[in-house]
């Protein structure tokens, strides 16, 4: 099910800018990825085995514009990395998790993904995410 901590999310309002801090610690920082469907764009900074994934919002109508303007800048969730996420969505739902997504979908770096419901982990938005590279044929 889950192999590790894919990333952790910052929701930035300005994704060049906050990039800057990253770059003085010495960390390489990948190219900005727009991911249009989500109305983000998107920058990772390797860190080891995670990741850190800077999110900055493409328009007012960004569900990252809605979290900035009521809470502002700072971590906006965490990140699972699942090998089989069809699965783990279906566990999940069987066992009663409230998911933000019902099945999963696509996501920045050709990943599909999924949204746990933040009331479902102490008020932590939780994200799972299938690498297209861990796919499995069953």
């Amino acid at each position: 099910m889950v192999k590790k901590v894919d990333h952790i999310a910052i929701a930035v309002k300005d994704i060049e800018q906050a990039t800057t801090f990253y770059k003085q610690l010495g960390l390489d920082v990948s190219a900005v990825e727009e991911v249009p469907d989500q109305k983000v764009r998107v920058a990772f900074i390797p860190i080891g085995e995670t990741h850190i994934e800077l999110v900055e919002p493409m328009s007012k109508d960004s569900p990252i514009s809605a979290f900035l303007e009521k809470r502002g800048e700072g971590l906006h969730h965490i990140c699972l990395e699942t090998d089989q996420i069809d699965h783990t969505v279906e566990h999940l739902q069987e066992q009663g998790v409230r998911m933000i997504d019902k099945s999963p979908r696509t996501g920045s770096r050709q990943t599909r993904i999924a949204f746990v419901h933040p009331k479902a982990n102490a008020g932590v938005l939780t994200e799972l995410v299938e690498h297209p590279d861990d796919k499995q044929s069953h």
